[in-house]
């Protein structure tokens, strides 16, 4: 299978986004897919917080463990074969997987696992907090993240924190093992390759990351010193197509394998086409709205409550979300731990009515909106 992980985090929800793609033909070996790409800012693992990037990166890089892609409540063994956390719940202890390599050839040892969760800590950009939220700072990852031996390596944390929650915030991107011995060689001034890996490739996943032009393109082949099963595939090229319709043309002629970001009228148009097949599976996108908790009128209860009773779930399920999303009244997308399937809220205006009139605003009150176009 060629998607091995997708994006796990979000902030909050109000719509799950399945991962909906139409599916048609071009040579048996490579994979086009049409999508919206242009959230790509950088290849590096360390610093990539993108939907886009984290797809790439989820078929290009290990990690110690991830998440099994078919039930995302599940993790599996990747580079490590065997962990455990000591009686005092603070040092997680990891065995890795013999004779693996990395794309570039090189071996990859626990010496490479310890220097790339230390270089996270290090560079300190946006995803980091994943890492540094179990007490690991820049002053003292050496001696909390060592290695042991030359397939085994600790991790210890300021507090005991439940597993699972440590385990899956292995699984991030930002956890993804990079070749020390390569970015060593394209360090400039002690910026650990930072510089070179923000369009290069350091990785020993399936799938090696062979160019990425920003806004345009990202070119994957197969890494033939995978490990694991080789990928069927020879090349996976995405293209950056932003308009929907696009995608579709491009779909019913040929020139694309997988159209990403279809709507619901797309969908409808090429029911009727035998050669095409839609296919959808959950995933951690989400649209949502959020109310600014520092507004002396937002942050009230009441209204929080009432805004959760004027939205018309049904008519949006229906509508807007037809065939690409599923309605989902929960602060965490289904997959994720503490995650729920309930649907408390319907549409209900005399209701939010009255809980706004609760909250002294009988007349409702005027607010203004940011809203994200992409």
């Amino acid at each position: 299978m060629f998607i091995r992980s997708a994006a796990a985090l979000a902030v909050a929800t109000a719509f799950a986004l399945p991962a909906t793609s139409v599916l048609a033909a071009t040579p048996k070996d490579t994979l086009v897919v049409t999508w919206a790409i242009d959230d790509i800012i950088t290849m590096d693992p360390a610093e990539a917080f993108e939907i886009s990037a984290g797809e790439v990166m989820g078929n290009s890089y290990d990690r110690l463990l991830r998440y099994d892609v078919n039930d995302p409540s599940k993790l599996v063994a990747d580079l490590a074969t065997k962990w455990s956390v000591s009686p005092d719940g603070k040092t997680y202890t990891f065995e890795l997987r013999p004779g693996v390599k990395f794309a570039s050839g090189n071996p990859l040892t626990a010496e490479d696992v310890v220097y790339s969760l230390q270089r996270v800590i290090q560079l300190d950009k946006t995803p980091a907090f994943i890492l540094t939220q179990f007490g690991l700072t820049k002053d003292n990852v050496k001696d909390k993240i060592k290695q042991t031996g030359p397939l085994s390596l600790t991790i210890e944390t300021d507090q005991a924190y439940a597993p699972t929650f440590v385990y899956n915030c292995l699984t991030a991107n930002v956890a993804a093992i990079v070749d020390k011995k390569l970015l060593m060689s394209k360090e400039t001034g002690g910026d650990m390759g930072y510089g070179w890996l923000k369009t290069n490739y350091a990785g020993s996943g399936p799938m090696k990351l062979r160019e990425w032009r920003a806004n345009e393109v990202v070119l994957l082949e197969r890494n033939d010193n995978y490990w694991g099963e080789k990928s069927k595939l020879t090349r996976v090229i995405y293209r950056h197509v932003k308009e929907a319709a696009t995608q579709r043309l491009m779909l019913e002629k040929g020139d694309a394998d997988i159209a990403r970001n279809l709507q619901p009228q797309d969908l409808d148009a090429l029911a009727s086409n035998k050669d095409i097949k839609t296919t959808a599976t959950p995933k951690g996108t989400v649209w949502y709205f959020s109310l600014n908790q520092k507004h002396p009128i937002l942050s009230k209860p009441e209204v929080r409550e009432a805004f959760k009773w004027l939205v018309d779930y049904d008519a949006i399920g229906a509508t807007m979300i037809k065939n690409i999303g599923v309605v989902h009244q929960n602060f965490l997308p289904v997959g994720l731990l503490g995650a729920s399937t309930d649907k408390p809220y319907k549409l209900d205006v005399e209701k939010a009515k009255a809980l706004l009139a609760k909250a002294g605003h009988p007349n409702g009150f005027k607010i203004t909106i940011d809203m994200r176009t992409t």
